[in-house]
């Protein structure tokens, strides 16, 4: 069951949730377990394919966009997570209107590659600015498709 303040639309509306997330050190685990509880809510109680592979690439996405926004906008951020068709889509939502930049890939650089990470193993990635910050989001397969994406 949802809980710890999750809003959940049901029914006839596909499953949705939002988690308001503080400036703590336990927003990325909050985080990460709210969308693990989200795809088994959507697996049991909606009936949806989801994979394993499709959860495990969640958290990961979850926890490094999480980390980026706790990293560059100190504060209050929010996680969006909604199913639309065959995907998961992410959002984070935080309050620095500076859009992040994917950096060329340097096998020496030591950290900086969460943007990379995430842009590897979605189907899509956005960044986009809005009232009083940014939101990015990013867009997973329910189910492992014959690309292996």
């Amino acid at each position: 069951m949802l809980g710890d303040g999750i809003a959940a639309r049901v029914g006839k509306q596909p499953p949705r949730i939002s988690v308001d997330l503080d400036g703590d050190g336990l927003r990325i685990a909050h985080a990460r377990h709210r969308s693990v509880d989200f795809l088994e809510q959507v697996r049991t109680a909606h009936g949806l394919p989801v994979s394993q592979r499709a959860t495990d690439v969640t958290q990961l996405v979850v926890s490094e966009l999480v980390t980026n926004a706790g990293k560059y906008a100190p504060g209050p951020a929010r996680l969006e997570l909604r199913i639309d068709g065959d995907m998961i889509v992410v959002s984070v939502w935080d309050s620095d209107p500076v859009l992040p930049v994917a950096r060329a890939a340097d096998a020496g650089r030591v950290g900086q590659h969460g943007l990379e990470i995430v842009m590897a193993v979605a189907h899509s990635f956005e960044a986009e600015r809005v009232q009083a910050g940014k939101r990015i989001t990013a867009r997973i397969a329910l189910t492992d498709d014959a690309g292996g994406r």
